[in-house]
């Protein structure tokens, strides 16, 4: 996550990698992918062009870039092969209902399995997100049944400077009830002035005490800013794999916002920018970052080696094969109904990229399901 910065920063024109990372060479990228078996024979595939499958991870143009921060190891296929839980013939912990040991794919082993989005205090005005369509995104993105919880109040005290859990959320499914506790519950919290930001770690405690006996995983997600540490400027997003649970914020996803590098309450809005510009614009980077957060809590690392959505930031594209593997979709019919869904919402770079992906499939030597 950024942290604070104590002095101005100048203009450069080259930014470097953080210390430490060293970019993936053309061999690593093949395996990276998990070339064989995936890439046919007839393609003589060579990365050191026009890389056939995804464009190469870009390189920094800004300080405040992911890889000009931070080095990260990356995770190849193999790698998510041999450290995937959900792939395992054992139950994944914390996950009760029904298991399957002897299917082959997430859902042939969670039959019952399903995605939980809960939306966190109000979404109105400028920045309102129609969780509809998000749930529609998420569920066609990733193969997986996503389903909207009711919503639960946030009270923001100015007075106290006290932020409030208060609300109740309760659920049915079809193998049980949730329901978080409705006591009103005091949150992890910083303010200044008129802006008010909620830790995260408190956010994960409250989704944590009584997830759907149904659920893969939670997902809560709010439009107040967050942060983890006090040295945080914010934090977008964040996974609790391990209890299957994950909090994100749309609140600097606003096109009409902008923001200090030094102080986390300095914020700006351009009055000019139009509602329908800033829903629009909000709803396309919070469908991205919606699923990386839920990459993680199926398991798939960051990405260091392509132009993907489990970069640190980056393009709605993403770890195909990974995912595949995982949920058993057909690759072709999933990238048609993803392109139906961004032409509607006029994603047009998207629907670029994935209608170029149809193409490549349609004329492939042999057949990619």
């Amino acid at each position: 996550m950024p942290k604070v910065r104590t002095k101005r920063t100048k203009t450069v024109k080259y930014i470097p990698y953080a210390s430490g990372y060293v970019p993936p060479t053309n061999g690593e990228h093949i395996e990276a992918v998990g070339c064989d078996g995936i890439v046919p024979p007839e393609y003589n595939c060579q990365p050191d062009k026009d890389f056939i499958f995804f464009n190469p991870i870009p390189t920094p143009t800004s300080i405040d870039d992911w890889l000009a921060q931070y080095v990260a190891p990356g995770q190849t296929y193999a790698d998510y092969l041999s450290t995937c839980s959900w792939l395992s013939p054992s139950p994944v912990n914390g996950i009760n209902h029904k298991f399957v040991p002897t299917g082959t794919n997430l859902g042939d082993k969670y039959p019952d399995g399903k995605i939980y989005l809960l939306p966190i205090g109000k979404f109105s005005g400028k920045g309102f997100i129609h969780f509809n369509e998000l749930a529609k995104f998420a569920e066609i993105y990733l193969g997986i049944p996503v389903v909207i919880l009711n919503g639960i109040d946030i009270d923001v005290n100015f007075t106290d400077k006290k932020v409030y859990w208060t609300n109740s959320v309760s659920e049915s499914s079809s193998n049980g009830e949730s329901s978080i506790p409705s006591s009103k519950i005091a949150l992890e919290s910083r303010f200044y002035g008129k802006h008010h930001q909620i830790g995260i770690a408190s956010l994960l405690y409250m989704l944590r005490q009584n997830i759907p006996k149904d659920a893969l995983s939670v997902i809560g997600l709010t439009m107040s800013d967050l942060y983890r540490e006090q040295s945080d400027l914010f934090v977008a997003g964040w996974a609790a794999g391990g209890d299957h649970v994950a909090v994100f914020s749309f609140f600097r996803y606003d096109p009409s916002l902008t923001f200090s590098n030094a102080d986390w309450y300095n914020i700006r809005r351009n009055q000019r920018m139009s509602q329908e510009h800033i829903q629009k614009l909000t709803f396309q980077r919070s469908c991205k970052l919606l699923v990386h957060e839920i990459g993680h809590l199926l398991g798939i690392g960051h990405c260091i080696f392509f132009e993907c959505c489990m970069n640190g930031s980056g393009h709605l594209a993403e770890d195909l094969h990974k995912l595949q593997t995982l949920v058993g979709f057909n690759v072709l019919k999933r990238y048609e109904n993803l392109l139906k869904f961004y032409q509607h919402h006029g994603m047009k770079d998207e629907a670029e990229w994935i209608t170029r992906r149809i193409d490549f499939i349609n004329n492939a030597p042999v057949e990619i399901i």
